[in-house]
């Protein structure tokens, strides 16, 4: 009884190594992909100089306990595409002043300066999307109040 080894055929095998090659060119393109994604999307920096503005945080929190000192509320509303501000005194009482502001866009970093008029600003121009209303109330002592408001035009 004897027993044959069959013949081992090198051409059945050579398929193998390809495989590895295959496997890590599919990793080289994904790769590719990603780093071109990551260079050409949103960076994720939302605040130029965020250090040095952390370093500056105690004076925000002054700015903050100083306009709350005022007892001024600020209410912000849209409606048909216009822009209504009323700012009441610790009393209820409506606070006269001169008010500036733009219309900023977070996303793309668009701004679109504001004039409101009897506490009232057209957003006609404005595209539909999501807008912070950043304005500066100073009534005649010279008192001032920052209001930010996001706001959805439609």
């Amino acid at each position: 009884m004897s027993t044959t080894i069959p013949e081992h055929d090198p051409r059945r095998s050579r398929w193998i190594p390809w495989t590895f090659v295959g496997g890590m060119l599919l990793v080289l393109v994904v790769n590719v992909g990603m780093v071109a994604a990551a260079l050409t999307t949103f960076t994720g920096v939302t605040t130029g100089r965020a250090y040095d503005k952390g370093r500056a945080y105690n004076h925000v929190l002054e700015e903050a306990a100083r306009q709350d000192a005022l007892g001024w509320r600020a209410t912000v509303a849209v409606e048909a595409r216009t822009l209504r501000l009323a700012v009441l005194d610790r009393a209820g009482l409506p606070v006269a002043g001169r008010v500036q502001g733009v219309l900023h866009r977070p996303m793309d970093g668009l701004e679109l300066p504001l004039t409101l008029l009897a506490g009232t600003a057209d957003l006609a121009a404005a595209q539909p999307g999501l807008w912070e209303a950043r304005l500066t109330l100073t009534d005649a002592e010279g008192h001032r109040l920052d209001i930010r408001q996001r706001v959805v035009l439609r």
